[in-house]
C-alpha cells in the first residue's frame, strides 16, 4: 500500500461510514497541510464527529483511506492506533471527561503521566500549560470545584501537553456560556498556533472562529458542500487574541 502522491500532514480519501443504517459520511475526502487550522462547519447531525473520529484513528470507515504522513491509519489494528493517537494526536471534546479523583493539573498531564513520563516533569509541564490558558490558581482543585469553563481549558491543556501533531477539537465550546466560548475557543487556536500544531476544528458556529481559520468546508447530510464555510489569514487568527504563549 502506497501514501497517496502528495504533501499533506494529513490526508482522507473517500470516506464512507454508515451509522445505525443511516450514512454518518458519504465519499468525504480531505487534505490538511502542517500547521494548517482547519475548521469544519456543518449542523448538528451532519457528519461532523464522524469525520474527526476517522481523522483521528477512533473510528475506521467502511470504506476509504486516511493517512497520516506515511502511515495508512484505516489499515492499523486497534492497539496501533491507540499508540498513534497517544504519540500524534490530541482530542478535545465538547464535554471535558475530566477524572473526578484526580486535580486540575493531574488531569492536564493525564497523557504523560500514562506514557510513564517522570511525576516531576509531567508535573511542570502541567503548571506551563495552565499557565498558558490563564488558569493555574486551579492547580490543586478537582473537577467539582471548577466551573465549566474553567474544566474546559484543562481539557484544552491535556489535549495539547504532548505537543501532538494534530489536535482535534469536536465542539470544544458546545457547553459553555457565549464570552468564556469565545474566550476557550480563541485561547486554544492561539496557543496551538503559537506552538504550531496543526487543528481540525468541528463547530456548528464557524462564523465564531472565521478570523482565526486557514480556511474551512462545510459538511451536510454526510457530504462535502461548497463553498467553504469559512475563509482567514494568519494576521487575522494573530489578531483575535492578545493572549501571551
Amino acid at each position: 500500500m502506497v501514501a497517496p502522491p502528495d504533501d499533506g500532514l494529513l490526508r482522507a480519501r473517500a470516506l464512507t461510514v454508515t451509522l445505525h443504517r443511516s450514512p454518518a459520511l458519504a465519499d468525504v475526502s480531505l487534505d490538511v497541510r502542517a500547521g494548517e487550522v482547519v475548521v469544519v462547519g456543518g449542523p448538528r447531525g451532519s457528519g461532523k464527529t464522524t469525520l474527526l473520529r476517522c481523522l483521528s484513528g477512533q473510528l475506521v470507515p467502511q470504506q476509504g483511506e486516511v493517512w497520516f504522513r506515511e502511515t495508512a491509519v484505516h489499515s492499523l489494528g486497534a492497539a496501533a492506533r491507540e499508540r498513534l493517537r497517544r504519540g500524534a494526536f490530541g482530542w478535545v471534546g465538547s464535554r471535558p471527561d475530566l477524572v473526578p479523583e484526580l486535580t486540575a493539573w493531574e488531569n492536564a498531564a493525564l497523557p504523560l503521566l500514562l506514557s510513564a513520563v517522570p511525576h516531576r516533569t509531567a508535573r511542570a509541564r502541567a503548571m506551563e500549560w495552565l499557565g498558558h490558558l490563564d488558569i493555574v490558581r486551579c492547580a490543586g482543585k478537582r473537577p467539582h470545584a471548577l466551573t465549566q469553563a474553567e474544566r474546559q481549558r484543562i481539557a484544552v491543556a491535556r489535549g495539547l501537553i504532548a505537543e501532538p501533531s494534530v489536535l482535534f477539537a469536536d465542539e470544544p465550546t458546545a457547553a459553555l456560556h457565549r464570552i468564556d466560548h469565545d474566550h476557550v475557543l480563541r485561547t486554544l487556536l492561539t496557543v496551538a498556533r503559537a506552538r504550531g500544531v496543526t487543528v481540525v476544528l468541528a463547530t456548528s458556529e464557524p462564523q465564531a472562529v472565521a478570523g482565526a481559520a486557514d480556511r474551512g468546508v462545510r459538511l451536510v447530510d454526510g457530504r462535502l458542500d461548497d463553498p467553504p464555510a469559512v475563509t482567514g489569514t494568519d494576521a487575522e487568527g494573530a489578531a483575535a487574541c492578545s493572549l501571551s504563549v
